[in-house]
């Protein structure tokens, strides 16, 4: 099977997931104890009448059966139209779309930051095993899984910003803007994927084409880089592309922290003030970066191991 079919069908694989997300998050919204249209009066400050709330429950189409409203957020959906927003009375998807491009950033340094020290130390820490190399690497996965991004980002704020006035604190400007929230972001990735790299090189390195190809005369350096190397990242790429679509809709927290004018931070502003258009587009987003990670992983996955089939990945 070719790679532009398989492509296509796990595409029209992804329709009636992102359906069902629709669903999922309509439903949820309807059992929720806020009323749309006093949730829209509150976030613009407005005491509103019992005339006011019935003409925006008209306006909105509250008053229409649960289905037709349904199959109406559907259709605005598909236009790319996801209502206005009930504090800055502006288009959501324009509100969004001002603000992917800051997220997009994040996620992006914190994924080649955590793909750069994560391959280099878990590499050096399996090929120097039991140096300081490797211990230093299993400290380092001990801090950062344990400690909270928050208080991660609290403590290089303080150190970096505070003490030694090297960095600034928060918005985004230039390149040093990025240095905090990129790292406190990806540190604990890093701590989980260069002990999996480590593992994972050392398990191959007890396989037997590995021994054979030393019986050959083959580099050592040839044999880890070319053959090795290539099977062992394999879960790590799997678990970078799984997280890639984490930090796309995680970076709450972080932009939260240094001020970061992403969609993670207007996700926090659209929850307090009960903005559910906003609410919905942020879902809807997050399970389209979710399936569409999954999606390259699995092609890339294909060319990096190559006991990887186009037939057994369909037929599973």
């Amino acid at each position: 099977m070719e790679l532009s079919s398989y492509i296509g069908k796990r595409l029209l694989a992804i329709i009636p997931l992102v359906i069902f997300a629709t669903l999922l998050t309509f439903i949820l919204i309807q059992l929720s104890p806020a009323d749309p249209a006093e949730a829209y009066f509150s976030a613009s400050h407005i005491q509103p009448t019992e005339e006011l709330l019935a003409e925006k429950r008209h306006e909105l189409g509250l008053d229409q059966p649960l289905y037709l409203q349904y199959l109406q957020s559907l259709t605005q959906i598909a236009r790319l139209d996801f209502g206005t927003s009930y504090l800055s009375n502006k288009p959501v998807w324009d509100e969004v779309a001002l603000r992917l491009p800051a997220t997009l950033l994040l996620a992006f340094s914190s994924i080649i930051l955590t793909i750069v020290v994560s391959i280099g130390l878990g590499y050096l820490s399996a090929v120097y095993s039991h140096s300081w190399v490797d211990y230093f690497s299993k400290a380092l996965s001990y801090f950062g899984a344990s400690i909270p991004q928050f208080w991660l980002g609290y403590l290089l704020i303080f150190f970096f910003a505070v003490q030694l006035d090297w960095l600034p604190v928060n918005g985004m400007g230039s390149w040093k803007h990025l240095v905090l929230p990129s790292l406190t972001l990806s540190l604990a990735l890093i701590a989980v994927y260069s002990r999996l790299l480590r593992a994972s090189i050392v398990e191959q390195l007890q396989e037997v084409y590995v021994l054979y190809a030393r019986t050959r005369g083959l580099h050592e350096k040839v044999i880890m880089l070319k053959h090795v190397m290539k099977i062992a990242i394999s879960p790590v790429i799997t678990g970078l592309g799984m997280n890639f679509g984490k930090l796309l809709t995680g970076t709450i927290i972080v932009e939260q922290v240094f001020s970061w004018p992403g969609i993670g931070r207007y996700f926090i502003e659209a929850i307090f003030n009960r903005d559910i258009p906003v609410v919905q587009c942020y879902v809807l987003l997050a399970a389209c970066a979710f399936l569409l990670c999954n999606l390259i992983v699995d092609v890339v996955q294909m060319y990096m191991d190559p006991r990887i089939s186009l037939k057994g990945r369909t037929d599973s």
